[in-house]
């Protein structure tokens, strides 16, 4: 992979990333699919090398880094194992959306303990009864003495019951059809009232520990509150969609990358005994590499250049967001079929690395903000419109 378009200090941790993913994270991927095993090995691993701090600053010990680095290190993470690659990116917004307005107070008892790789945190957004659409929760806070009170359920939380903290998207009492509401809160692990559900059996993707979660009166102390009451455009379209879009585009690029890699060696060492000619000498099949090799470079330039524009404060950038998150989508999805017929009866084996691959890559689809939503998105804003 070309270096010379990263800065030394993104390729510093790419490189860090990329020897993890090899030694620690790639092993354990089949069982952790296999099982449905949310993988704490490989979130400590990474916490111990500083990369849950990637978006906290230098000044409480974190990377302070912006949408190129976690770009990159979700596709490093991404091709060694899906699972884990998403609860490092759920981590990696949340801790984004903490640090955004941080406290002094937030600073010390979240910011300092991720950067030290002792805290994880993740996203709770997601609801039933709004789904794609989760800027628009009906979970509801209320006033109380000395904070909040929290009532509702959401759904989908990477790393449910697993994490130390979680990032809560809520309205206010009384304005739950007012679109231009939104509240964020952190509430830690052992507040009382939080109810677990059962981890939910994906498709793909099996080791995140997606679960729902009831809130039967929560309370959130009044420092817990991140910014201020209905600050959603700040955080919405500033923090949590294109921190999120890159983290996922990375994510299944990283898919994408690891299936054609696979399908190429595939290629050059699977030979037919009554020939002695490799399967890189059909050439039916040189079509089919070249075509994926380009689906996966064009992408991961477009990403890139999305990942840009933001941190250089373009206002140009959300539309190519919104234009990577739908191109990686039909990326990883195409270039997981094709690996799958490149290979053969081998890769369409029960459990196999193809199998795990193809699996995880269909939930790029389908995960919010949807394919469909981006695209109307891109297009409203080309045409002038607004979003909402």
């Amino acid at each position: 992979m070309p270096r010379s378009e990263l800065s030394a200090e993104v390729l510093r941790l790419r490189d860090v990333a990329a020897v993890i993913a090899d030694e620690v994270i790639a092993p354990a991927a089949a069982l952790i699919d296999e099982q449905a095993l949310w993988p704490a090995a490989n979130m400590a691993a990474l916490g111990k090398a500083g990369l849950l701090g990637l978006h906290i600053p230098r000044r409480l010990g974190g990377e302070e880094q912006g949408l190129l680095a976690l770009s990159v290190i979700a596709e490093e993470l991404g091709r060694a194992c899906s699972s884990t690659a998403m609860c490092f990116s759920m981590h990696s917004v949340a801790a984004k959306v903490m640090a955004a307005k941080a406290t002094s107070d937030q600073e010390e008892r979240f910011l300092r303990p991720i950067a030290e790789g002792r805290h994880i945190t993740s996203l709770a957004l997601s609801e039933a009864g709004t789904g794609v659409h989760f800027f628009l929760p009906r979970t509801t806070f209320k006033p109380v003495t000395d904070g909040f009170e929290l009532n509702g359920e959401k759904s989908f939380v990477t790393s449910g019951a697993e994490a130390d903290s979680y990032v809560f998207s809520a309205v206010e009492e009384g304005s739950e059809l007012d679109p231009g509401s939104f509240t964020c809160l952190a509430v830690e692990k052992e507040a009382s009232g939080l109810t677990w559900r059962d981890a939910w059996r994906g498709y793909g993707m099996r080791g995140n520990s997606s679960r729902a979660v009831g809130l039967d009166a929560v309370f959130v102390p009044r420092d817990n509150l991140l910014g201020a009451p209905g600050d959603q455009v700040w955080y919405v379209f500033e923090v949590v969609a294109p921190y999120f879009l890159v983290a996922m585009a990375g994510v299944y690029l990283g898919i994408a990358r690891a299936a054609l890699e696979a399908a190429i060696h595939h290629l050059r060492s699977r030979r037919h005994e009554h020939t002695g000619k490799s399967l890189s000498e059909v050439p039916v099949l040189w079509g089919e590499v070249a075509e994926a090799w380009t689906e996966v470079q064009s992408t991961r330039q477009l990403i890139r250049y999305a990942a840009r524009l933001f941190d250089a404060g373009s206002t140009e950038a959300p539309l190519a967001l919104f234009a990577a998150k739908a191109r990686v989508a039909q990326t990883a999805n195409s270039v997981t079929d094709a690996a799958m017929i490149l290979m053969g009866g081998r890769a369409y084996a029960d459990n196999s690395t193809i199998a795990r691959l193809h699996r995880d890559a269909r939930a790029a689809n389908v995960m919010s903000p949807t394919t469909h939503l981006l695209e109307t998105w891109l297009g409203r804003s080309l045409l002038g419109l607004p979003l909402l």
